[in-house]
C-alpha cells in the first residue's frame, strides 16, 4: 500500500514544502493538496518547489477541476513539471466544489470532467487533442511522458464514469462498508467496457489522526479535530440528495442519514478544524469516516482497506498534529503495509 499526504495551500507556501519534505522522508510516496485559488495559494507554484526539494515524491491536486484553468493550460503545467522533473505528477480532478463555488459559479458537469481527462492525458503524453474544433499539440513533450488522471467520485453516474474513463477512483472517505461499495461500482463499470479492473488505481484519502491510547479523553479530541471532514463530505452528499432524492436506492442509506440535521455550509471555514458547520456530525461519522486512535486502530482498519483493494491511503492533515502523525506513520504504519 501506498500513502500520501493531504495539505492546504495555507501561507507560508515554505511550511507545505517542508511538511512534505517530511514526508518523504516518513516513506510517503504522494503529496496532495487542494486546489482552490480564492481559499489558498496556488498549487502549482507550489507543486514546483517540493519537486526541487524532494527526490521521489509524486505531487497533484486532490482536486483540480475543469472550470478553473483551461485544459490546455492545466496539461501544459503537468507536462512542464513532468519535463523538469521526471513524471512526478498526478492530476486529481473533480467537479469543483469549493473552486467553483466561492468564485460564484456551480460545479462542474461529468461532461467536462470526461472532456477535460482525456485532453489533459492526451496532451501531457504528446498526442494530440481536440479542443472544440482545433487539433492542438505539445511539440515539446518528450517520448514517455505521461500524465495520470485520477477521479473523486460519490455518486452513481460519477463512480461509473471513473472505472470507465479514468487512471484512478478517489474516494474521501475511509469507511470499510462503503469503500467496498464503491469500489464495486467503479470495478464494475470497468469490466463493463472491457478494462482490466486492476488497472483503475484505488486511493482512499481521509483524515488521520494518532492518540497515545484510546482514553475517551484522546478520543474526544481527536474527533474534535477531524469533525471538518464529515461536513465536507456532507456537502458533496447533499448534492447527490437534491439530485437523486434520499430514498432513491442510487446513494447509500448510510451516506445520506447522516446529513439530515446539516444547515448550510461556509465555504470560508472548508477543510479546518474547528469548523462551525460540522456540529451536525455525530461522532460515529468521524470514527466511520476518519482513522483515529492508537496506531493499532490505524493498523486494522488500514489492513481491512488494503484487503478490499485499495492502493493508496492518502492522510489529510488538517488539525494540530500534522507533524507527529507524519513521523507516528513513518515509524509505526508504513514499515509494517508500506509498498
Amino acid at each position: 500500500m501506498d500513502f500520501g499526504l493531504v495539505l492546504q495551500t495555507d501561507p507560508p507556501a515554505s511550511a507545505v514544502v517542508g511538511l512534505m519534505r517530511r514526508a518523504e522522508r516518513n516513506g510517503f510516496s504522494h503529496g496532495w493538496t487542494f486546489d482552490s485559488a480564492v481559499l489558498w495559494q496556488e498549487p502549482f507554484v507550489i507543486y514546483s518547489q517540493i519537486l526541487e526539494h524532494t527526490e521521489n515524491l509524486v505531487v497533484g491536486p486532490m482536486v483540480t477541476n475543469p472550470g478553473t484553468r483551461t485544459w490546455e493550460v492545466t496539461a501544459s503545467t503537468f507536462a512542464t513539471l513532468n519535463d523538469m522533473y521526471g513524471n512526478r505528477t498526478v492530476c486529481g480532478i473533480g467537479r469543483g466544489d469549493s473552486a467553483m463555488r466561492v468564485a460564484g459559479r456551480k460545479p462542474n458537469t461529468l461532461a467536462r470532467i470526461s472532456g477535460a481527462m482525456k485532453t489533459i492525458r492526451a496532451l501531457g503524453r504528446g498526442d494530440e487533442a481536440d479542443l472544440g474544433g482545433t487539433v492542438i499539440k505539445f511539440p515539446w513533450v518528450r517520448e514517455g511522458a505521461e500524465v495520470p488522471v485520477w477521479m473523486a467520485a460519490y455518486g452513481p453516474k460519477a463512480l461509473k464514469m471513473t472505472g470507465e474513463e479514468a487512471d484512478g477512483f478517489i474516494l474521501q472517505l475511509a469507511d470499510p462498508f462503503l469503500t467496498e461499495y464503491m469500489v464495486k461500482a467503479v470495478r464494475d463499470a470497468a469490466v463493463a467496457v472491457g478494462r482490466d479492473p486492476s488497472e483503475v488505481k484505488i486511493c482512499v484519502a481521509a483524515p488521520a489522526y494518532v492518540t497515545a491510547d484510546d482514553s475517551p479523553e484522546a478520543l474526544a479530541h481527536a474527533r474534535e479535530q477531524c469533525r471538518w471532514f464529515g461536513g465536507m463530505v456532507g456537502n458533496h452528499v447533499a448534492d447527490l440528495v437534491a439530485k437523486y432524492g434520499s430514498d432513491s436506492g442510487l446513494v447509500p442509506q448510510e451516506l445520506t442519514d447522516y446529513i439530515k440535521a446539516r444547515d448550510g455550509y461556509d465555504y470560508a471555514h472548508h477543510g479546518r478544524s474547528g469548523n462551525p458547520d460540522t456540529k451536525f456530525v455525530p461522532d460515529e461519522i468521524v470514527d466511520r469516516f476518519c482513522l483515529i486512535g492508537p496506531v493499532g486502530t490505524h493498523l486494522e482498519r488500514l489492513r481491512a482497506l488494503r484487503d478490499l483493494g485499495v492502493d493508496q491511503f492518502a492522510l489529510y492533515a488538517m488539525h494540530d498534529a500534522k507533524e507527529s502523525v507524519i513521523d507516528e506513520y513513518g515509524r509505526h504504519i508504513i514499515p509494517v503495509l508500506g509498498a
